[in-house]
């Protein structure tokens, strides 16, 4: 079972949306929980540590300097999440679940939504990529269509040039594509892309907009 840090107590959950933060390659899910705050208060988010170890730091399967994957590791990697996911669904009545990934956070978000489209309201890709994979990508186009913001910084060094493009070609033809670039950025999570990512969230995950008090 994978470990993960709440935004919210057991008691707090029910009824609210759900939002998965992925993180990346050699992060932890620290990294991810230090962005809680910025997503919509409406939302429990969590952030779970990927179960590929590297000595104290995690990812979620091997990957290369050129972003290559073995479909079998990926397809491990996703099944346990979805174990992880299913039992805490079956433990709390969220309203809906979103994912949130960074960098390869990112692509195992999307390889979620690959296996399980229909599993998702909206998708979060942070300065991330979609697996080029001819095994995932057989029973693609993707017929239901999940929202799913894009952001990144165009002089990220990290995901390379044929992996950008493939992630944009692949995104246009299987989702509802929203793509924002953020200059100066690089390889990290901005502040301006998660006042969007939230700003989007809100828009396009039902039940996720709740006014304040008055």
């Amino acid at each position: 079972m994978l470990q993960a840090v709440w935004s919210k107590p057991e008691a707090e959950r029910a009824d609210t949306p759900l939002l998965v933060m992925l993180h990346g390659y050699g992060a932890d899910e620290q990294y991810m929980a230090q962005h809680f705050q910025a997503m919509p208060q409406s939302f429990t988010c969590v952030a779970p540590r990927g179960g590929f170890d590297m000595d104290g730091i995690y990812g979620w399967f091997l990957l290369d300097y050129f972003l290559n994957n073995d479909f079998a590791q990926v397809v491990s990697a996703a099944n346990q999440v979805f174990g992880w996911l299913d039992a805490e669904l079956a433990k709390h009545r969220f309203s809906s679940v979103s994912l949130l990934g960074h960098s390869q956070g990112m692509a195992m978000a999307s390889t979620l939504l690959r296996l399980r489209q229909q599993s998702f309201a909206a998708v979060v890709g942070f300065s991330g990529f979609v697996l080029n994979n001819p095994l995932l990508g057989a029973l693609e186009p993707l017929n239901h269509r999940v929202p799913f913001f894009w952001a990144r910084d165009e002089a990220d060094l990290v995901i390379n040039p044929d992996a950008v493009e493939f992630t944009g070609e692949w995104l246009a033809e299987n989702t509802l594509l929203q793509q924002e670039l953020y200059s100066g950025m690089g390889h990290s999570i901005g502040p301006a892309e998660l006042i969007d990512a939230s700003s989007f969230l809100t828009l396009k995950v039902p039940g996720s907009f709740r006014p304040s008090a008055s």
